[in-house]
């Protein structure tokens, strides 16, 4: 059964598809069937650039328990780099 879970976000970034590096502005994530991972259900991330055509994007098909490890690794490095940027320069 389809879930319809969809959430979308504007950001600011790149990805590098297959004819190199171009900007990303968004990211669509979806918990749903994946198109290729061999899993039931799927945390899918499509990061995009809709002005720049269907070429200008990178998807990602993760268990949902990776999913959840890749949460947990971004807020790690998040609060590790902004301890880092909080850091007077000497």
């Amino acid at each position: 059964m389809c879930t319809m879970i969809v959430e979308k976000a504007q950001i600011s970034g790149t990805g590098k598809g297959a004819k190199g590096w171009f900007p990303v502005s968004q990211v669509n994530v979806s918990f749903d069937h994946p198109a290729n991972a061999p899993l039931d259900h799927a945390l899918n991330i499509d990061f995009v650039n809709e002005a720049q055509g269907p070429g200008a994007r990178v998807a990602v098909e993760l268990s949902p328990e990776s999913g959840q490890e890749l949460v947990r690794a971004i807020l790690v490095a998040l609060e590790r780099g902004g301890s880092h940027l909080a850091q007077p320069s000497t």
